[in-house]
């Protein structure tokens, strides 16, 4: 028994190593690794090239799957650990909720002036009949995968829904049998938990889903897509400086604090945030930064950087907006104004508490997606340049963070 699981050892040891050196390679690298090999293989095949866009259907259903039960645990563990209590308490949920508004407006405005997706020529997902489903073993296999996680539990689920569901908690619990569970929140702490861990295998397949996608899109589309994400990151990148500025504006006459020396004493905080691309990473450097170089009170600095940056994501909403109008406008779909309400709302409700999750932009961007009927299939096309907005978004949002900080701490400064 011992030289038989030494002998398997040995030969699943080159396997194992190749795996685990492409998974230490940065997933931004990964994705752009993918993103070559798909242009490659979409110009060598051209139209034949459709159908590995399979892959990517299949990874962004099961993140649509995910996307709730993730948000709804996140939103629970966030309410129920975070310590809220004070004067500053009462103020801090009104700044928040104004800063987020702020941005998602300034994020709609920016793609409805500059409108980087017009013109792109990209063709909308055509509708299969339930006859072309069942006579595709892959789509077949694709309709079963669950929409929701918990769609198939109902009265119209599927048993192979189910499968998929129990197979995945168990993989995901198998370390976690012998856990005490003492309390309420103890529960939500681990289906949190197997959530994050469940997410964590679906993102390591992310790269194969871009190049799906993206050589799908170069076979039967051409490059004209892929042109519109340029001016898409310039417009992105002009939205998160007018927030920035609109930051600093409040800043300048909400608080004590001048503006340029926020910037100076909270440096490090954002360069790590950019660096990191992880606002909950960067909260005790943002915390230190706040209290010891800028001089806030101790209570605001943490109410902003620590409480707020539980709910603060103003960054990532103002850009899934942006993306949702900039696919809209690819495939030439005209989201009216109450679909624009509708982005904005779920922006809100999906920004709340996302700061906990991986990936939380690619999680939450299925979700706003879907609550306006654009298809999920071309998310991973915004991949392309996430890794790279993803840290500029991140930043905004430790700015926000700071920014709360500033005004609770008000107009005059604590005498020492």
């Amino acid at each position: 028994m011992d030289d038989k699981a030494s002998d398997h050892a040995t030969t699943a040891t080159p396997n194992t190593g190749l795996i685990a050196r492409w998974q230490s390679v940065p997933l931004y690298a990964r994705i752009g690794i993918a993103l070559v090999l798909g242009v490659m293989v979409g110009v060598l095949l051209g139209n034949e090239a459709a159908v590995l866009a399979v892959p990517g259907k299949l990874v962004l259903r099961l993140l649509g799957a995910l996307a709730p039960a993730l948000i709804l645990a996140a939103i629970v563990h966030t309410f129920m650990t975070t310590q809220l209590g004070g004067p500053l308490a009462a103020r801090l949920p009104r700044l928040l909720l104004l800063n987020t508004l702020v941005a998602i407006t300034v994020g709609l405005t920016v793609a409805n002036v500059i409108q980087p997706g017009q013109g792109a020529g990209l063709t909308p997902p055509q509708q299969h009949d339930e006859t072309t489903k069942t006579a595709n073993p892959l789509a077949l296999f694709l309709e079963n995968v669950p929409k929701s996680l918990l769609g198939p539990l109902g009265d119209d689920g599927k048993v192979i829904g189910v499968i998929f569901i129990a197979v995945a908690f168990g993989m995901a619990l198998r370390k976690e049998r012998e856990r005490p569970l003492g309390t309420v929140g103890h529960l939500v702490e681990l289906f949190l938990e197997s959530l994050i861990k469940i997410l964590h295998w679906i993102i390591v397949v992310v790269p194969l889903a871009v190049f799906g996608i993206v050589a799908s899109i170069v076979g039967t589309e051409g490059f004209a897509p892929f042109k519109a994400l340029g001016m898409f990151v310039v417009s992105v990148l002009l939205a998160l400086a007018i927030q920035a500025g609109y930051y600093l504006l409040r800043i300048r006459f909400g608080s004590w604090v001048r503006p340029a020396d926020l910037i100076r004493g909270g440096r490090d905080a954002l360069v790590m945030a950019f660096s990191t691309a992880s606002s909950t990473a960067t909260m005790p450097v943002t915390y230190a930064a706040l209290k010891e170089r800028v001089g806030l009170r101790e209570q605001s600095a943490s109410m902003g950087a620590l409480v707020g940056a539980n709910f603060n994501n103003d960054g990532t909403a103002l850009y899934e907006a942006m993306a949702a109008l900039f696919i809209a406008q690819m495939i030439g779909m005209n989201l009216s104004f109450q679909q624009q309400l509708l982005v904005v709302l779920t922006s809100i409700v999906a920004s709340v508490g996302a700061a906990g999750i991986p990936e939380a932009g690619l999680v939450t961007m299925t979700m706003v997606f879907t609550a306006v009927g654009l298809p999920v299939q071309y998310i991973p096309v915004l991949l392309t340049v996430d890794w790279f907005l993803d840290r500029c978004r991140t930043a905004i949002n430790v700015m926000g963070d700071m920014n709360v900080s500033c005004l609770l701490d008000g107009k005059q400064k604590e005498r020492m």
